[in-house]
């Protein structure tokens, strides 16, 4: 599925929520440039990073960094876990056209993706549709389809809830993103191998940019083959495993490939002692959790699940945009990007 970005859009009055992020940040600006009017719904600076030196500053230029002189662009401080803070700070009795929504939970732990990916976006619903919301875009994952984790059974509560909403709706599952990619570009500038769990082709995405990630976004906004459907998009190009993933770095660092096999028993050994821990210690428990994630995606695909030939499928995956994970690679090593994972890292 090439994206066609179509010439003429119709500018509406769009409510966007998880805009601090790095996908929000760059959907946001994406919908600017396809001319619609943005107010960005976001948590007080308070509940922010205590320790972040901007917040100082106006909410725009606080949370939206490189953004904030954009016209039409507006940030409104609020709680959306509080379905009255999110009536009252957020819609103000206003009318929108759309809800925009890649928020998400930081950890993916139980109790955050339950509070979050589903309790959250149910406040949202309502609240919407008393605002005049006829549609919402929703930004989810493609591992939701083997939901074996709790932030996966979370996001697809919600998503059939949106199905059934009464709302034109479209489901972007995106592959791999660039930065829970990029975390051992540091590493092996320093010489060192590139660790790969199991042989390295265990698993495999095709790994997708935020610019091109939020321009299909904000296309399904116009595009009605991109609406009511459920919509998995990867980058451009074959799908990588982690081991071409490395190969690609060192190429970039003129370097011979190096790698160090992890056994993904040691994943095992490390969620089975922290479980047996967490009966005592319940921030263990919220650890061994964070190791299951780890595993989830040291061993299995982001790609297109082909339930009938149980397996994943590339050819299946869609591909959208033009940028590559190993221009992403290349401007890393140039520091003509930063490293800005977040909580997105792979190691």
């Amino acid at each position: 599925m090439e994206l066609t970005r179509l010439k003429e859009h119709t500018p509406r009055r769009i409510f966007v929520l998880g805009a601090t992020g790095t996908i929000g940040r760059a959907t946001v600006r994406a919908l600017h440039a396809h001319g619609h009017e943005v107010v960005c719904f976001v948590r007080p600076r308070a509940q922010r990073s205590a320790g972040d030196a901007k917040t100082q500053h106006a909410p725009n230029s606080d949370v939206l960094p490189n953004i904030a002189a954009l016209p039409n662009v507006t940030a409104r401080e609020g709680d959306v876990r509080d379905a009255t803070s999110l009536v009252r700070e957020g819609f103000r009795g206003e009318h929108f056209d759309a809800v925009v929504s890649c928020m998400a939970s930081r950890t993916g732990a139980p109790i955050d993706a339950w509070a979050v990916d589903h309790a959250a976006h149910m406040n949202v619903l309502p609240a919407a549709k008393n605002a005049g919301v006829t549609q919402m875009i929703l930004l989810s994952a493609i591992c939701v389809q083997k939901p074996l984790l709790a932030f996966q059974q979370a996001k697809l509560a919600f998503e059939r809830e949106l199905m059934s909403s009464g709302l034109t709706w479209s489901i972007v599952r995106p592959t791999a993103f660039f930065k829970s990619l990029s975390g051992q570009v540091a590493r092996a500038k320093r010489g060192k191998p590139f660790l790969v769990f199991g042989d390295g082709a265990l698993t495999a995405c095709k790994p997708i940019s935020d610019d091109d990630l939020a321009h299909f976004i904000a296309s399904c906004l116009d595009n009605p083959a991109l609406q009511n459907r459920v919509l998995p998009i990867g980058g451009p190009g074959p799908a990588l495993t982690p081991r071409e993933q490395g190969a690609q770095l060192f190429a970039l660092l003129g370097q011979t490939p190096r790698y160090k096999l992890v056994p993904v028993a040691f994943l095992d050994v490390i969620i089975g002692a922290l479980s047996t821990l967490g009966r005592i210690a319940p921030k263990l428990e919220e650890k061994a959790q964070l190791a299951r994630i780890g595993r989830y995606y040291a061993t299995e695909s982001m790609l297109v699940w082909d339930a009938v030939a149980n397996r994943y499928d590339a050819d299946a995956t869609p591909s959208t945009g033009a940028d590559t994970l190993a221009d992403y690679y290349a401007k890393l090593l140039s520091g003509a990007v930063t490293d800005d994972r977040g909580e997105h890292a792979v190691f």
